[in-house]
C-alpha cells in the first residue's frame, strides 16, 4: 500500500494486512468506524478501509484525551489510531476475517472527521430500497460486496488490456463528440455553440472510426470505451455503457473468434482461476432458434426443442393440426422428472407463452398408465409412442408442446425452457458455457419504418454466396456475423466488414437509403473506402455484462460505480437537469413546452 500521512501521523498499515507475525508492533491505522461495541470498560471498534477490517480495542491503557474522544465515536466517523498489535483472547478469534487472529490495542486516537447518521446501515445489517441506495451511492460503495465488484472490474479490465497488448493490438481513443448516423437506437445529441443549429452525437459505438483505423493501416486495434444509447432500460441496459472494442485487418470470422476465445480463456484463468475449454461450440442462427428457441442460447443444460409437426399433421387434435395447416409447427421440450409439478405450477406457464403471442400451449405428464393431459384422448397409442420415442420421454417426465408460427413457437418454447431450467435448478452460476451464434439474417423488414433494416449494422458483410440475393430476396441474405453468448446472455457481437465501395452502396440501397441521405450520413466513410481498404473484421464485447456474470450478479448496475436508474437519471447528481435560458440562448436553442 502507499504510505499516507496526516500531519505528523504516518499510516503504517491498511486495515486488511495485519497478521499474527505483526504481534508486538506499534502501528498506525486510518479508516472508517464500521461497527462499535461497548463492554463496560472496553470499547471494541471494527475499523474499515478498502482493504478490510481490523478490530481495535480501547482499554485502560491509553491517554485521557483519547478516552474522551473514544466515548463519542459513531459509525462512519473517520479516525486514525496508534496502537500495539496484540493476539485476540483464546476463543475470540474470527476465522472469517484475514485479520481475525489479532487486534490493535489503542494508545492514541485522532478524529479526522465526524459523520452524519447515514440514511441506511453501511454495514448492511438492514438493507434499504434501491432508489435510496442509488441516491447515496457513495455510501453504498463503502459496502464490501459492491467495493469488491469494482475491484473485480478493475482486474478484468487490466487483464484484457494486458492480453491485447501482448497480441500486438494498439489501444486508440476514438472521438466522443461525433456525427449522428441513426441506424438503430436513438442517439444522444449535443448542441454545438460554435455552429448553432448543428449537433454532435455521443457514439453508440466507435464502429466507423475503428474501420477508419483499419483503412489507416493500424492492423490491430482495441479500446475499452464508453458508448451511449438513448433507449429503454432493463436490468442489463444502461444509457451509457462500456464495451471492449476490437478490430483486425486481413482477418475473417475465424481469426476474430480465435483471438476472442484466447482472451476469454486467459481472463477466466487469471481472474477466477477457472479453465475454460476451447474451442467454443458454434451454432448457426437457424440452429440456435430451432434447438433452443433463442439467438442467445443457454447451453448449460440440454432440454432442446424437438419438432413434432409430422406426428400431429393428421391428428384429431385440431388446435395442433390447424396450426400446421396454416404454415406453423408443433414443437416440444421434455422436462426430465417434471411430472412432479403441480397443476397450479403448470397453469402459470400460460402467462409466459402469452408474452410472445403464441397459441396452443399443452402439457402432458408421462405415466405408466398413459398420459395425464388434455391431449391424451386425441392421440392414438402409436402416435403417443412415437412422441415418447422422439422426445426420449419416460415415466415421470413432463412434455410441453407449443403450436404456432415458427418464430412465436420458438421464442415461447425457448422462454419456457429457461423457466423450467430455473425451477429445476439447472442454471448453475458456477459454470460458464460459451457458444458462438453465427450467420444471422443480414436484414429484417421493419413495418414501422416501411423498409429493411440492418440486423446488426449496415457495415456487416453478407455471405459471398448470398450477395446475388440482395436485390431480389434481401430477407434471405445471411450475414458474416457472429455473436458470443455466455450462460444465455449475449456478451459480444461482431462481423466481417464490407471493404469495397460497390458492395457498401448496394447495402445502402437495400436499406432504402437514397443517395443524398447516404452522402449526408456516410459520405466521409464512403470516400475513405475508395482509398484502398483492407479486408477487416471485428467485435464489440459488452464489458459491463461480462463483469456482472463473472461476479455473479443479475444487474449490471451492481458493477458500475455510479449507474443510471430505470428512468435513465443519475440519482446522486439529479441529472439530467434543467439549464438556464442564457445557456440555451448561447446554443441557439429554445424549448417547446410539452
Amino acid at each position: 500500500m502507499d504510505i499516507d500521512t496526516i500531519g505528523d501521523w504516518l499510516r503504517t498499515n491498511d486495515c486488511g494486512s495485519l497478521r499474527k507475525d505483526d504481534i508486538g508492533r506499534l502501528v498506525v491505522l486510518m479508516g472508517w468506524v464500521h461497527r462499535r461495541r461497548d463492554l463496560g470498560r472496553l470499547i471494541f471498534i471494527d475499523l474499515r478501509d478498502r482493504y478490510g477490517l481490523t478490530q481495535i480495542v480501547f482499554d485502560e491503557d491509553y491517554d485521557a484525551a483519547s478516552k474522551v474522544k473514544a466515548a463519542v465515536l459513531r459509525s462512519e466517523w473517520v479516525i486514525a489510531v496508534k496502537g500495539e498489535v496484540a493476539p485476540r483472547l483464546a476463543g475470540q478469534e474470527n476465522p472469517e476475517l484475514p485479520t481475525g487472529d489479532i487486534e490493535v490495542k489503542v494508545k492514541e486516537l485522532k478524529i479526522l472527521n465526524e459523520a452524519e447518521i447515514p440514511p441506511f446501515q453501511v454495514d448492511g445489517k438492514i438493507d434499504a430500497s434501491e432508489n435510496l441506495r442509488l441516491r447515496y451511492r457513495y455510501l453504498e460503495l463503502r459496502r464490501p460486496a459492491l467495493l469488491n465488484n469494482l475491484v473485480m472490474r478493475h482486474r478484468i479490465a487490466l487483464t484484457i488490456r494486458n492480453f491485447f497488448n501482448g497480441q500486438g493490438f494498439l489501444e486508440v481513443e476514438t472521438p466522443v463528440l461525433t456525427k449522428s448516423t441513426p441506424e438503430g437506437a436513438r442517439d444522444y445529441l449535443v448542441p454545438s455553440r460554435v455552429s448553432k443549429g448543428s449537433f454532435y452525437a455521443l457514439p453508440q459505438s466507435p464502429q466507423l472510426f475503428k474501420q477508419l483505423l483499419m483503412m489507416a493501416g493500424f492492423n490491430r486495434y482495441f479500446q475499452i470505451v464508453k458508448c451511449f444509447r438513448d433507449e429503454d432500460l432493463r436490468a442489463d441496459r444502461q444509457p451509457e455503457f462500456t464495451q471492449v472494442d476490437v478490430e483486425m485487418s486481413f482477418a475473417d470470422e475465424q481469426k476474430v473468434m480465435d483471438i476472442v476465445e484466447a482472451m476469454m480463456v486467459d481472463l477466466f484463468k487469471t481472474v477466477l482461476g477457472i479453465e475454460i475449454p476451447r474451442p467454443f461450440p458454434v451454432l448457426e442462427y437457424t440452429e440456435a432458434m430451432g434447438s433452443y428457441g433463442s439467438d442467445k442460447p443457454d447451453i448449460r443444460f440440454a432440454m432442446e426443442l424437438v419438432d413434432c409437426s409430422d406426428l400431429f399433421a393428421s391428428s384429431a387434435y385440431k388446435a395442433f393440426s390447424s396450426a400446421i395447416e396454416q404454415g406453423g409447427l408443433v414443437k416440444a421440450i421434455r422436462v426430465e422428472g417434471g411430472a412432479t409439478f403441480s397443476r397450479k405450477e403448470l397453469d402459470s406457464l400460460d402467462s409466459i407463452v402469452a408474452d410472445f403471442g403464441a397459441q396452443g400451449l399443452v402439457w402432458a405428464k408421462v405415466r405408466s398408465d398413459g398420459w395425464q393431459s388434455t391431449l391424451a384422448k386425441h392421440l392414438s397409442p402409436d402416435t403417443r409412442a412415437g412422441l415418447e420415442k422422439r422426445l426420449g420421454a419416460g415415466e415421470g417426465d413432463l412434455v410441453i408442446f407449443v403450436a404456432d408460427k415458427a418464430q412465436q413457437a420458438h421464442e415461447a418454447l425457448g422462454s419456457l425452457r429457461i423457466e423450467m431450467g430455473k425451477r429445476l435448478g439447472l442454471l448453475d452460476n458456477s459454470t460458464y458455457s460459451f457458444v458462438w451464434v453465427v450467420r444471422f439474417p443480414l436484414l429484417e423488414y421493419s413495418h414501422e419504418e416501411g423498409r429493411f433494416m440492418a440486423v446488426h449494422h449496415p457495415f456487416t458483410a453478407p455471405l459471398e454466396e448470398d450477395v446475388a440475393l440482395l436485390e431480389e430476396r434481401p430477407e434471405a441474405v445471411r450475414a458474416r456475423s457472429y455473436d458470443l453468448v455466455l450462460n444465455g446472455a449475449e456478451i459480444g457481437g461482431g462481423s466481417v466488414r464490407i471493404h469495397t465501395l460497390e458492395l457498401q452502396n448496394r447495402i445502402f440501397r437495400a436499406l432504402g437509403l437514397d443517395e443524398q441521405e447516404v452522402q449526408e450520413k456516410f459520405g466521409f466513410f464512403l470516400e475513405a473506402l475508395s482509398y484502398g481498404t483492407p479486408p477487416h473484421a471485428g467485435i464489440a464485447l459488452g464489458f459491463d455484462r461480462l463483469v456482472a456474470i463473472m461476479v455473479g450478479t443479475e444487474s449490471i448496475r451492481d458493477v458500475i460505480a455510479f449507474p443510471k436508474t430505470q428512468r435513465a437519471t443519475c440519482a446522486v447528481t439529479d441529472a439530467p437537469s434543467k439549464v438556464g435560458i442564457d445557456q440555451l440562448a448561447e446554443l441557439g436553442l429554445t424549448l417547446i413546452k410539452p
